[in-house]
């Protein structure tokens, strides 16, 4: 009786993943998104339901809440230490899943990024998991994803 609670939440595991997969390559392909930034997306939902499934499948074992919580504080200190010195990496990856659901501009358009410090004007060239590359007059620019959120872009600068 004990191995149908993780049999079912593996089952429901794998169908989670291959149906969020498919519709994440649904939008990426409607939206023109690259494979590679795709991939990306996936695997940082995929991660996202394996914890998911994790924690459901531990509960519904019946474990005690003191062993649950003892062991999920252990990794999240380790986890908070970690990431507190990497916090940028935290809230780009953020900022990946946001631009790829909702970041109005793609790869090939002309966009000027309008900072206070200094403009950059120039083609998306890739929108990467921490950064987006622009083709800019002077070279390769990369701009953290984090950062094209909070700043104000245009679209086809040369046409304004």
């Amino acid at each position: 009786m004990e191995f149908i609670i993780p049999i079912l939440a593996i089952a429901g595991l794998l169908l989670s993943i291959k149906f969020t997969n498919s519709a994440i390559a649904r939008f990426g392909t409607s939206k023109s998104v690259s494979q590679y930034r795709v991939k990306y997306i996936s695997k940082t939902i995929n991660l996202v339901l394996i914890a998911f499934y994790t924690t459901l499948t531990i509960t519904f074992l019946g474990l005690e809440y003191t062993q649950i919580t003892i062991f999920l504080s252990s990794i999240f200190a380790v986890l908070g230490v970690a990431l507190f010195a990497q916090w940028s990496i935290l809230s780009n990856i953020t900022a990946s899943l946001i631009i790829f659901f909702g970041f109005p501009y793609r790869v090939g358009d002309k966009i000027r990024i309008l900072d206070k410090d200094s403009e950059i004007v120039g083609e998306i060239e890739e929108i990467a998991l921490f950064h987006v590359l622009i083709n800019t007059s002077q070279g390769l620019a990369t701009y953290p994803n984090n950062l094209i959120l909070q700043k104000a872009v245009i679209k086809n600068p040369t046409n304004s």
